[in-house]
């Protein structure tokens, strides 16, 4: 299930390459929920995986941002110890001034997107 969130981001960590097979890049965001008497302030890191880890650079970092993520569990044992994590892998990462900013372009019409003229309609006065 896939999940989003908007958010500032705050810190981007250095790309990791943990194994030959597995890369990892964190970053963090700054949520702001305004409740009635208070705001309230969660920093939530998340996490971008393999070739997911050039969705992010310093450019984003203090801009505002739309998160698209999944939620990832694991069991880990070690020495009869069982413990659990989870992650929040992104997987699309977009600023929102851009977001916004594409969404107020107008598209562009060709002649082909016109429609022609029906000479039976043209003299309606409306």
């Amino acid at each position: 299930m896939a999940f989003e969130i908007t958010g500032k981001v705050i810190d981007i960590l250095p790309a990791i390459q943990v194994s030959d097979k597995f890369r990892k890049r964190e970053f963090v965001i700054e949520k702001k929920d305004t409740g009635a008497a208070a705001v309230f302030i969660d920093y939530i890191k998340f996490q971008l995986v393999q070739d997911k880890c050039d969705l992010i650079n310093e450019s984003f970092l203090n801009e505002e941002v739309k998160i698209w993520f999944n939620v990832k569990g694991n069991r880990w044992e070690r020495d009869g110890k069982v413990n659990y994590f989870t992650n929040l892998d992104a997987w699309k990462i977009e600023k929102v001034s851009e977001s916004i900013r594409s969404q107020n372009i107008p598209q562009h019409s060709t002649m082909e997107d016109i429609p022609p003229e029906n000479e039976e309609l043209s003299d309606l006065p409306f």
